[in-house]
């Protein structure tokens, strides 16, 4: 419901006046009946797209979530408490303490830039407030100068707005990689790992450093200009900082995570460290003071370093020295550039991840980490040949290796290799036996050999270590349809959804097992949960549109074509469902026009054509249904009702010799059409009763001569 102002919720907050509207709710000013003070709260209001059950359970879980995190969270004097939370009317509330002030946006106005003193102490108020959030393993998800309020009674700054945290314990399952979530936060503000929908600790870091060069340069986030082949964020130009805090602030917006502080507390000792005084150091031979210490050489003396302890290993030990020094520092090489690897295959950046796996293995050839990197690279470049010898390589390396094992099984089932792909994945399972993830890729080869019984045995061993492994519910569902044992499947269609309710192709397939046991308003009931999770979602759309056909319900079938339409506008069944439920709805100008669009997408359609001709035949337009029948039975000869409806049009302009011929050809194509023999035969007493007319008119005309 939409709240007025003056309306009382929750049976004692008052609505005083609304602070802001989203796509899920809106958030009020209310004043708290039951306390005697004057002291108002803040009243937040969401709002579920959908009020079935499954939609509820989701929205309910989620509100929940974030009640106990705000409510752990609110102990922090800059971070709102949060008074209650409860739900009325299928709406979900949370009252939450009413903070005074103007937010961080009326500082940071653009062309406006603070000094480095401000800067510095800016960053480390944020990150203060933030080194409790992330010490409770919540990232916030959406830090920028909007969510932070500079509070009126005491100057300090206050991080609002958690609808957005992420607890970093959810990310986790059973062993199992992180599991991705919905893109969330604002624009400028939000790393490439948080918009790809896979937070970090570091994404809040990534943010403040946004903040702090915000600040900074008086630029908005926008305004900066990205380098191209780095992807870092190009700042330093715009302001004159020190090279001390310039180095924390790049580190802390690293394009890639990893290379940013790991937390805010690591953020805030680096920026603690700028404030310290310098340590005294020892000054040897001329330096001067302002000379940089002898301990800080540049990189591009490195390389000396590296020949003197060479020539010392040579003169301490000999030429067995040298080569044990070479093969360290080849061995140190191979596993920088492995790691670079590894840094880029996480960033999908699959080209220069292989050139990075490649220089390991040059330098360390059993290297069988760097192999194992080397195969999945080359696999997600589409490459499966090449990557199955280098999973070799690392099973030669390590006979015992399960990651590569299971690599190999993944490059021959893309080469359609399925029997060794499943010998593969056994080796997996008899190494670690309760990889789930294995037991699932096993199922699903086993399906591409139509092996649908043993699929389902490798599903239930997967749901026997992880009872609540969506996917694998879902696949055990996809076997038993593929069985035809609809009921079955529904049953794990029904366990999938349960585990993963906004999983848009869960629905669509429980749907179409619906469909096939002829139980249209369950399936669509599923097709509408899809096309809820995902608007997109074409197939959803368009199965939603046929079985409302199917139903009599064209009213709602064309509101589903027509969502189909705009998603794929020249897909042929859809803008043919459109126009015959146009048809039926008796809307008769819109369904010509709908059937035209469809044949100017499909110019041979039969089946458009000869609707199109009993549009107009309706209309009483039979000269323009006789053509739409003809061009029917012109793309297919054997099309006898339209023959027959071509026939009957030419009944009513009372050309009956034709209309005999066409009753005639549908009666070729069908012996057994009742409808087209009656025709016929009415047709044929008619031409009759018109000759008998004429001869007697003649008869009558010849006696009047005489």
């Amino acid at each position: 419901m939409n709240l007025a102002l003056g309306q009382t919720i929750g049976g004692r907050y008052n609505i005083i006046r609304q602070l802001g509207q989203g796509g899920f709710g809106a958030t009020f000013v209310a004043h708290d009946q039951h306390l005697p003070s004057d002291r108002n709260c803040v009243v937040k209001q969401l709002k579920p797209q959908a009020t079935d059950p499954f939609t509820l359970q989701t929205a309910r879980r989620l509100f929940e979530t974030e009640a106990k995190i705000l409510h752990q969270l609110g102990h922090h004097n800059q971070i709102p408490q949060l008074f209650a939370y409860f739900e009325e009317s299928q709406e979900f509330y949370l009252v939450q303490e009413l903070i005074e002030g103007d937010d961080l946006s009326q500082e940071l106005t653009p062309g406006t830039s603070l000094s480095q003193v401000q800067v510095i102490e800016l960053l480390q108020e944020i990150l203060t407030i933030l080194a409790y959030v992330h010490q409770h393993h919540v990232i916030h998800r959406d830090i920028n100068p909007h969510n932070l309020i500079r509070r009126k009674s005491d100057g300090k700054l206050v991080l609002i707005d958690f609808g957005a945290v992420k607890q970093v314990s959810t990310q986790i399952v059973q062993g199992q990689s992180s599991i991705f979530t919905v893109a969330i936060g604002t624009p400028g503000y939000r790393p490439s790992e948080q918009a790809n929908g896979n937070p970090r600790l570091s994404s809040d870091i990534y943010a403040v450093g946004i903040v702090g060069i915000q600040a900074l340069t008086g630029a908005v986030p926008q305004e900066l200009p990205i380098d191209p082949d780095s992807g870092e964020i190009c700042w330093r130009d715009r302001t004159s900082v020190s090279p001390e805090l310039a180095k924390v602030l790049d580190q802390m917006i690293r394009y890639d995570f990893r290379e940013r502080y790991p937390s805010a507390e690591a953020a805030l000792q680096a920026l603690e460290d700028l404030t310290q005084p310098t340590r005294a150091t020892v000054a040897l031979g001329t330096n001067s003071p302002s000379s940089p210490p002898v301990n800080q050489s540049s990189k591009r003396n490195k390389p000396i370093v590296v020949v003197l302890l060479i020539a010392l290993a040579v003169i301490a030990g000999g030429g067995g020295a040298t080569v044990a020094m070479i093969n360290w520092i080849n061995s140190t090489n191979a596993t920088q550039s492995y790691n670079r690897g590894e840094t880029l295959l996480e960033l999908r950046r699959y080209e220069d991840a292989l050139s990075a796996y490649n220089r390991a293995v040059e330098l360390q050839p059993d290297y069988g980490e760097a192999w194992l990197g080397q195969g999945e690279a080359l696999l997600a470049l589409g490459k499966p040949e090449a990557a199955l010898d280098a999973y070799d390589k690392a099973i030669q390396i390590q006979r015992e290796y399960p990651e590569a094992w299971k690599g190999r099984g993944e490059a021959l089932a893309t080469l359609q290799r399925y029997e060794e792909a499943i010998s593969a994945f056994d080796q997996v399972t008899k190494l670690q036996p309760e990889d789930v993830e294995t037991w699932e890729r096993r199922g699903i080869v086993q399906m591409k050999l139509q092996r649908y019984s043993a699929a389902i045995a490798s599903y239930d061993k997967a749901l026997e270590i992880l009872p609540n492994y969506a996917s694998a519910w879902y696949r055990r569902g996809w076997a038993f349809h593929n069985l035809q044992q609809y009921e079955e499947a529904i049953k794990s269609y029904d366990k999938a959804v349960e585990h993963k309710p906004d999983s848009a192709e869960f629905w669509y397939q429980r749907g179409n097992a619906f469909v096939n046991l002829n139980k249209y308003r369950e399936a669509v009931d599923s097709y509408q949960k899809a096309v809820q999770f995902q608007p997109d979602f074409y197939r959803a759309w368009y199965s939603q549109g046929s079985i409302l056909n199917n139903l009599n319900q064209y009213q709602e079938a064309l509101a589903a074509f027509d969502q189909a339409v705009k998603l794929q506008p020249n897909n042929y069944e859809a803008l043919y469902g459109r126009a015959w439920a146009l048809h039926k709805l008796e809307r008769y100008q819109e369904a010509l026009t709908a059937y035209e669009r469809v044949i100017k997408v499909k110019p041979n359609s039969d089946q458009a054509w000869y609707n199109r001709g009993n549009v107009f035949y309706t209309l009483q337009q039979y000269q323009d249904a006789i053509a739409a029948y003809n061009q029917a039975v012109a793309h297919k000869r054997s099309h006898y009702q339209a023959w027959n409806s071509r026939a009957n049009a030419l009944v009513n302009l009372k050309r009956y010799s034709e209309a005999l011929t066409s009753y005639e050809n549908a009666l070729t194509y069908k012996p057994d059409y009742k409808e087209a023999k009656q025709g016929k035969d009415q047709t044929q007493r008619q031409l009759e009763e018109l000759k008998n007319q004429s001869y007697q008119e003649s008869s009558d005309e010849d006696d009047k001569k005489r």
